[in-house]
Parts: structure tokens; C-alpha cells; sequence
């Protein structure tokens, strides 16, 4: 059975609803999910489990949310080479750069030699119907992944 640490920064709630769902969809696979809030975790935690989902919101024109900066660092201190790794959260199409905080960590994690079995999810402010569905569904299918390197 797979472990996934889910770890993700939210401001108004959006990315936590999604990283709870996509939570609920890697329990559907009978994987573990352990769900921390990014200023409660130290990066090193990364590194045992077998993958994991890292959401945040977008702040400002595409930057990082603060709170994510000081796990960042960390992470740059780690090898996360063959690691595997998600990425999601959410944004604001008003922007030039939406949803920028999750490319700008999909870009990092390639750097560091993550590998990252799925596209990430962005979705504008929370998720609806529909997208709560897909938050799920990119959880199980992450899990799944893991499953079938194992």
C-alpha cells in the first residue's frame, strides 16, 4: 500500500477543499494520505513516503505564497531525484500568470529531478461539481501511478 503526503498552503480555503478531495482519492485506491498544512511540515517529511501532492495558492502576479518559500528552501536541500510527485492548486484567470505558483513548483521539482506521472491541476478559486470530481480523480490516478512502480 502506497503512503502520500499531501502538503499544501491555503489562504481563502480553495486549495485546502481540493487537496482534502484529492485526499479522498487517494484513499479510494487503498493508498495512505496524510493531508499537512505547508507551515506544519518540514520538506525532509518528503522523503517517507512513496509520493507526494504539493498545492498552492497563486499570490500576487504568479509568485509562491509565503508560507511556501521556507519548504522550498528545504526541498532544494534534499535529492528528490526519482521522487514522484504532484502538483495542483488554485488561482485567478484575471491574471497575467494564472495559477503561476504551481507551475513555478512543477518547474523546481523537474529541476531537482522529480518525476511527475500527471499533468497539475489548477482550478479557478474552488473547485465546482465537476472539478471536485476531477480533484478526486487526480488523487486515485496519482496513487495509481505510484502502485504500478511498486
Amino acid at each position: 500500500m502506497s503512503k502520500i503526503i499531501i502538503v499544501y498552503a491555503s489562504l481563502t480555503g480553495n486549495t485546502e477543499e481540493m487537496a482534502e478531495l484529492i485526499a479522498e482519492g487517494v484513499r479510494s485506491t487503498g493508498a495512505v494520505a496524510d493531508l499537512k498544512m505547508v507551515e506544519d511540515c518540514n520538506a525532509v517529511r518528503l522523503l517517507e513516503y512513496d509520493g507526494y501532492m504539493l498545492g498552492a495558492y497563486t499570490w500576487g502576479d504568479g509568485e509562491l505564497p509565503d508560507e511556501f518559500e521556507d519548504f522550498v528552501d528545504e526541498m532544494e536541500e534534499l535529492d528528490l531525484r526519482g521522487s514522484t510527485a504532484a502538483v495542483f492548486g488554485s488561482g485567478d484567470t484575471s491574471y497575467r500568470l494564472y495559477c503561476g505558483a504551481v507551475d513555478l513548483l512543477e518547474e523546481k521539482l523537474k529541476e531537482w529531478g522529480a518525476v511527475i506521472p500527471q499533468e497539475s491541476l489548477k482550478v479557478e478559486y474552488g473547485p465546482s461539481q465537476e472539478e471536485k470530481a476531477l480533484c478526486r480523480e487526480f488523487g486515485a490516478n496519482f496513487a495509481k501511478s505510484l502502485s504500478a512502480v511498486t
